[in-house]
């Protein structure tokens, strides 16, 4: 078994689009209107967005997270959590041992929260 799709909760997709094409640094994959759907790939996993769906709470990995946020607030994007450690990783039973993990939150263009998650190597190479 594999993880094929989550769906977000988007009011106008066009306006979504726009988002998440800036933010994932691609463009949709396919837009089906009528119904209203809108269909971004993440690394293999079908990010769909419809008004239909309710919201949800998604993370994406990005390399610099405090690059990324400032590059999103100049964009006008909200911040709602600056970045912070959630997390230092001593075994890598949820991710690599020996980093920590940072995350930050931003409202999207359709008002659902979205979190940002960097991994930090924290000893050796």
């Amino acid at each position: 078994m594999r993880f094929v799709q989550v769906a977000q909760h988007a009011e106008d997709l066009k306006r979504a689009a726009a988002f998440y094409a800036a933010l994932l640094g691609t463009e949709p994959k396919a837009l089906y209107d009528p119904p209203g759907l809108l269909f971004f790939d993440v690394g293999g996993v079908r990010l769909l967005l419809e008004k239909g769906a309710p919201s949800s709470l998604l993370y994406f990995e990005v390399g610099d997270l405090h690059g990324t946020v400032a590059a999103l607030r100049s964009k006008g994007v909200r911040i709602v959590s600056e970045p912070h450690l959630i997390f230092t990783h001593e075994d890598d039973l949820l991710g690599p041992a020996d980093s920590e993990e940072w995350m930050a939150f931003i409202e999207d263009s359709e008002a659902n929260t979205v979190g940002l998650v960097s991994r930090i190597r924290t000893a050796g190479d």
